[in-house]
């Protein structure tokens, strides 16, 4: 099970539930398809996707987990068109203009109809708790997924003390020295020929670049304009390529040939075990990347958390 895309969250302090109590409060809230006028539902499910299974798989200090997100699939055009169809009628039968109060309640009365008839899309969510080291994980790249699986989880939980890690250095000021050559990357990254720059202020301009190497008159012109990095891609250790934005996002996370050796080293068999294997190795090697990321860019500003010593003080 490898992650596509790495959206970090630290705890702000000690997580405030153990185990048991999370596989206890996320089976509370068990997924359960849509009814008829319904247009999405949440639930829990658990991460191997196995009829019994725990909805927190456990692999060594790492708890994933899976949210599962079911919508009803009804085209706003579609609703659109059926609302005209019927406000013609009324228009027809009675001589007279329908008003905006009349198509709103027809808006919602087309959308009753359709909605039991509509197809549903069922997707799922997995993010990860290290709770000894105190970060989640989660794999998307959409800061409004983000939001979604952890105002879910905190509803489930009660509390969920996380923020995005905050950083010393500023990602797009130090990605761009990088770039153009200001300064070098740490031991383990390298830059790959895929960027994208923008300028600040009101009016953004986009620059992007792929597939091709940046000449220091190019970007030192860029620079002159305004330009700072918002992505920049990456290999790291030979191990990882990503695309890393200056929102501190990793998105388009790709194994590389080292990482899928070790996969098949472990000789895991049928989809529970090559599910537990594939987590073991992307969670440890995560384990590695997030304080190097945090490291490049200058370190993470702890001041804000709160340690267990403290929270037993």
């Amino acid at each position: 099970m490898w992650f596509k895309n790495l959206f970090f969250y630290r705890f702000t302090k000690p997580v405030p539930f153990d185990l048991d109590e999370l596989e206890s409060r996320l089976s509370e809230g068990t997924f359960k398809p849509c009814d008829n006028q319904e247009a999405m539902r949440l639930g829990w499910a658990s991460p191997i996707d196995q009829e019994g299974a725990p909805f927190v798989h456990v692999c060594d200090k790492y708890w994933m987990i899976c949210l599962k997100k079911q919508e009803r699939i009804l085209p706003s055009s579609v609703v659109t068109e059926q609302v005209n169809i019927k406000a013609a009628e009324i228009e027809a039968a009675q001589h007279r203009k329908v008003t905006r109060k009349e198509k709103s309640e027809l808006k919602e009365l087309v959308t009753q109809e359709l909605l039991p008839r509509s197809f549903t899309k069922t997707v799922r969510h997995y993010a990860y708790i290290c709770p000894k080291d105190g970060y989640m994980v989660l794999n998307t790249s959409s800061a409004k997924l983000a939001d979604e699986l952890t105002s879910h989880l905190r509803n489930a939980m009660g509390s969920l003390p996380i923020r995005v890690p905050t950083l010393n250095t500023a990602p797009a000021a130090l990605m761009t020295a990088w770039l153009s050559e200001d300064d070098l990357p740490p031991s383990g990254f390298v830059l790959n020929e895929e960027s994208e720059l923008v300028t600040g202020g009101e009016e953004k301009a986009t620059v992007k670049y792929k597939g091709m190497a940046i000449g220091k008159d190019q970007l030192d012109q860029n620079k002159a304009l305004g330009f700072q990095v918002k992505k920049q891609a990456f290999t790291w250790e030979e191990k990882l390529s990503f695309v890393l934005s200056d929102d501190f996002g990793v998105k388009r996370v790709k194994f590389l040939d080292m990482m899928q050796d070790k996969l098949d080293d472990t000789q895991a068999e049928g989809a529970a075990e090559k599910f537990d294997a594939g987590f073991a190795i992307m969670a440890l090697e995560v384990d590695r990347l997030l304080p190097a990321l945090l490291n490049a860019f200058g370190g993470e500003d702890t001041s804000a958390l709160i340690t267990d010593d403290e929270s037993a003080a």
